[in-house]
């Protein structure tokens, strides 16, 4: 059994404190990982606040998660001590239903087990990766390629799969006017992805603040959503739009610049419900869709296709005391694009 540092919040209105967690005994199939880096992800952030339902605080969040294995059940075969891994989203689900065998953990029709706020096999809670150590079955856990930063992998075990998934699924490619809502951490992984899977790229965010960022990770076209004509100008245009904002919109702007056939998947999750006029999407056929994460299997695909053509997230490395001002800076979108938990300073 491992004693983790840890940091922890109580309570939908709490700060985060220094606490310390108990990880289970390594079991055959388990790995025991010492966390490098931890990736800030707007999910953390709903959730400690309570916003997606009841919460079984005290809460360890995190499931950006990057890290050595430093001890391996006996059955292991997959990783060994000394490996370079990461987990994501989920730590389990029930390998049996029809979703789980097409390598669809994340839709396991018995709900996978998520890396915190969850309830393990064992029925203990799950706590996440504001720690130093987390114990893992290998199935779940992911090999980050050589050459690719500790640091720099952490939020593609989230930022990185939840759009990739979508962008794959849809047929994102050469021949393709995809459009990115939102230059967040999300989206800018959205754009640098699409842009390597050779679609044309454009981004679509309330002001112009970002837009030399923007082109500078793939897109070729920026535009601000503050601006009226804006939606005038790009009426039919999109084959695909990827909604990474976790805010409330109006949806029917949106799907108005879809192609006949067109869709528009979201990514982001607002804790609030949308309104959607249908009319706006039976009028050309247009398509609403919604998109998680990615299997296993999915997830070490887009790390590989990520080392291939050297795609990572914009980072900016933070300690342990500097969580609470971290969410504080997500939520007023000042940050770029993504925060990481030096796990070095628990």
């Amino acid at each position: 059994m491992v004693i983790a540092k840890a940091r922890a919040v109580d309570g939908p209105d709490q700060s985060f404190h220094a606490a310390e967690i108990t990880r289970r005994e390594i079991d055959s199939q388990d790995v025991l990982i010492e966390i490098k880096f931890a990736g800030i992800c707007h999910s953390d952030i709903h959730t400690a606040h309570g916003e997606w339902g009841p919460v079984n605080y005290p809460l360890v969040p995190g499931h950006e998660i990057a890290g050595i294995v430093t001890e391996v059940g006996s059955e292991v075969t997959k990783y060994k001590v000394g490996d370079r891994v990461g987990v994501g989203c989920m730590v389990d689900s029930c390998g049996e239903c029809v979703n789980c065998r097409k390598g669809e953990e994340q839709y396991c029709l018995k709900g996978n087990v998520p890396t915190y706020a969850g309830v393990d096999k064992y029925g203990e809670p799950t706590q996440g990766g504001y720690s130093t150590h987390i114990v893992v079955t290998e199935d779940f856990v992911v090999r980050i390629p050589d050459g690719m930063e500790l640091d720099a992998a952490a939020p593609l075990l989230c930022a990185g799969i939840t759009t990739y998934s979508p962008l794959k699924h849809w047929g994102a490619g050469p021949d393709k006017k995809v459009a990115i809502v939102g230059m967040g951490g999300l989206g800018h992984m959205a754009v640098k992805i699409a842009a390597a899977m050779g679609a044309e790229v454009t981004v679509l965010s309330q002001t112009l603040s970002k837009k030399e960022d923007g082109l500078e990770f793939g897109a070729e076209n920026y535009y601000a959503t503050k601006d009226p004509e804006t939606f005038e100008k790009l009426a039919g245009t999109f084959d695909l739009i990827i909604n990474t904002v976790s805010a409330k919109l109006d949806m029917d702007a949106y799907f108005g610049l879809l192609t006949l056939d067109g869709t528009l998947v979201n990514v982001g999750a607002p804790a609030e419900p949308l309104s959607v006029n249908v009319f706006s999407l039976i009028g050309h056929r247009r398509s609403f869709a919604g998109s998680m994460i990615g299997g296993i299997r999915e997830t070490q695909e887009m790390l590989d296709f990520c080392a291939e053509h050297n795609i990572g997230p914009k980072i900016e490395i933070i300690s342990a005391d500097q969580i609470d001002e971290a969410y504080k800076r997500v939520l007023a979108s000042d940050v770029k694009y993504r925060f990481v938990i030096d796990i070095s300073t628990m």
